[in-house]
């Protein structure tokens, strides 16, 4: 990335679609806020781990009847408690179990030998102030195209990045360099 990042300073103004995406400038929808929790990336490999051996997709090692890995059943009201209810620590089953000292009441039990971490703890109370949003896999999820930038001068965009590179550019205060000629194309063909 750092040979990357000196190319493009040594070669001017963002050349190509490349080193836009090379610098690590996020172009394509807007960034995560920071202190959003991650379904996919952080709370599904914690519960994957530690939750789903009794609470998963299993039948014949399900415990208490209760999966976690379906969010309509996860929430579901169960005899007057809720095993998570999303925005609210108080009410949800599963982080009083996760935070108590009852080595009787604590999940995942003690015997099953892999206990949460403090900051798994703390990261599962923030996901459920934060709503306890789920999220099917990547794979699953259909592509959607982002919505294009507004940008100034509209005559210059040929397709859709075309519109995210010359955003960043006003961004920058930089405008697009002429087209390259032929030569200058063979010659940026034949340095790759």
């Amino acid at each position: 990335m750092s040979y990357m990042r000196s190319w493009c300073k040594k070669f001017g103004r963002l050349l190509s679609a490349g080193c836009v995406f090379a610098l690590g400038d996020s172009l394509v929808g807007a960034p995560a806020p920071k202190d959003q929790v991650d379904f996919s990336s952080q709370i599904r490999p914690v519960i994957s781990a530690k939750c789903f051996p009794c609470h998963g997709p299993d039948d014949k090692s399900r415990k208490a009847k209760l999966r976690l890995d379906i969010r309509e059943q996860a929430t579901r009201e169960r005899e007057g408690i809720f095993p998570i209810k999303p925005g609210d620590l108080k009410n949800s089953e599963m982080i009083r179990r996760i935070t108590s000292s009852d080595p009787e009441e604590i999940m995942p039990p003690p015997k099953a030998g892999h206990p949460l971490t403090p900051p798994e703890i703390e990261l599962l109370k923030k996901w459920v102030e934060q709503g306890a949003p789920y999220a099917g896999h990547w794979s699953f999820t259909k592509p959607t195209l982002p919505t294009l930038p507004k940008i100034k001068q509209r005559s210059w965009p040929k397709n859709g990045i075309d519109h995210f590179i010359l955003a960043k550019l006003e961004e920058s205060k930089l405008s697009h360099s002429a087209p390259a000629d032929r030569y200058a194309l063979i010659r940026r063909l034949s340095l790759t």
